[in-house]
């Protein structure tokens, strides 16, 4: 294959390769609201069904998979592509500067709800399954494709899908494009997500809120059972007080510690990023905290009045929600156990609820398949990629690495600044053929290593 070659494609089909991202883009998929969900499945289908994939819709207990493949020749390597067709809900009154979900060209990025997350990446890799076959001619691996409606939901029913379709879905690669590129603007190669578990904490004192003044010292505030609760949970250092909560932690390997060692980082720049003038970390301690280590997060608290001037009273009830980031070999139905039980133990008449979990998952940076799409990435971008251990963020990675058993990379396509789940998300447009050529390219390096052969 000829990247020139590929690149000349995918000049002469610009527009055409535009329109039909447009056209995803135009159709509303919020899965959170079961919005526009069945029409932007078929519309999927339909792209899928032109570029020569035997295409089917496949119902889970939520919002359909569109499932396709390409099988030239069983005993060639196996890719399986993953992504997503549902997005975040929008409006414009949220502080969108064009409507979100009529694609617009500003400065050379697409505006569009779903735009980077994930519309604009896995329609970037379909677009490559037909460039690749218009100049070269038949698939030189096999590849299958996996587009759920659920993952903006937590991808709740994936797993169950992934279990009931082992055989369907057996691959020796996962390849998924989603989530910005690194903050340096160079390619990134991602081996992991963080998992999640996402509980809710309530108090609760008097039957209504009482007058502040006339009951103080008579009814107990909640607000103050929760705050002596969570000082309970975790020291002034950040070290999770929950007795086992480290107890699975796996302990880093020493090539995953190199790989964080390396990884470009400048602290003025992400100062401005985050908005917070006081960070104050090393690089190696940045990616540490942020790739190999779990995080115990508020993520929200409420009691009482809160609005403008003043109310004199004692809440009734009191809530946290809190969102805790995993890392391999944590559990979250195991660390949800463990936080249940050190509420019991502190503040047992504390409700505790759970809203939702994602088990961690991580692929060794020691396997030669993901050598060989570093590689390929290198080629297509001519720059050397970013290789992460893992994401800061969570995506439903467990289900291929623990439920299929089969290596899994990320690949974002999308630029740092894509604003996902943001007003105004965007994509480069030249992130977008970019990413044609990248997945044509990572494709080819597969051929000639795994020509014929399973993976290492």
């Amino acid at each position: 294959m000829s990247l020139s070659e590929m690149k000349a494609s995918v000049d002469k089909n610009k527009e055409a390769y535009l329109e039909s991202l447009f056209t995803i883009l135009r159709q509303k998929s919020i899965s959170a609201q079961n919005i526009g969900i069945e029409e932007c499945c078929l519309l999927v289908k339909n792209v899928m069904e032109e570029i020569g994939t035997k295409t089917t819709v496949i119902p889970t207990d939520g919002h359909p998979v569109v499932y396709g493949e390409i099988i030239n020749n069983p005993d060639n390597f196996t890719l399986l592509i993953y992504g997503h067709y549902d997005v975040q809900p929008a409006e414009l009154s949220d502080g969108w500067n064009t409507p979100p979900f009529e694609p617009t060209i500003i400065d050379g990025k697409i505006y569009c709800r779903g735009a980077g997350d994930n519309k604009g990446q896995f329609m970037a890799q379909l677009l490559a399954l037909k460039t690749y076959q218009e100049v070269v001619g038949e698939l030189p691996i096999n590849v299958k494709i996996v587009i759920e409606g659920e993952e903006e939901s937590g991808s709740p029913n994936l797993a169950k899908f992934v279990e009931e379709h082992r055989e369907l879905l057996k691959a020796d690669l996962v390849y998924t494009s989603d989530g910005p590129m690194h903050e340096s603007g160079a390619p990134v190669v991602l081996l992991g997500v963080r998992g999640m578990l996402y509980v809710e904490l309530t108090a609760k004192g008097a039957e209504w809120d009482n007058h502040s003044g006339n009951k103080g010292n008579i009814v107990p505030n909640p607000a103050w059972k929760l705050v002596e609760l969570l000082n309970t949970m975790k020291d002034k250092d950040g070290k999770v007080l929950i007795e086992g909560f480290y107890d699975d932690l796996r302990k880093p390997t020493e090539k995953e510690l190199e790989l964080i060692a390396t990884l470009p980082f400048d602290a003025d720049d992400l100062k401005n990023q985050i908005g917070y003038k006081g960070f104050d970390m090393t690089g190696e301690e940045y990616y540490r905290k942020l790739t190999l280590e779990p995080t115990f997060n508020i993520a929200g608290f409420h009691s009482g009045y809160g609005g403008e001037g003043s109310k004199t009273i004692i809440p009734a009830t009191a809530t946290v929600k809190m969102d805790t980031r995993l890392v391999v070999d944590q559990d979250p139905d195991d660390i949800y156990e463990k936080i249940k039980l050190h509420v019991a133990k502190h503040a047992p008449d504390v409700e505790v609820k759970r809203h939702g979990s994602m088990k961690p998952s991580r692929t060794s940076p020691e396997l030669k398949v993901v050598q060989i799409v570093k590689q390929a990435v290198e080629k297509s971008y001519q720059q050397s990629p970013v290789l992460q251990p893992s994401l800061g963020g969570s995506l439903p990675d467990y289900v291929w690495t623990q439920i299929l058993g089969v290596p899994s990379v990320v690949v974002p396509y999308a630029n740092y600044d894509e604003a996902n789940h943001s007003p105004n998300e965007n994509i480069g447009v030249e992130n977008f053929f970019n990413g044609i050529l990248c997945t044509c390219q990572v494709i080819d390096e597969l051929s000639k290593v795994y020509a014929n052969t399973l993976a290492e």
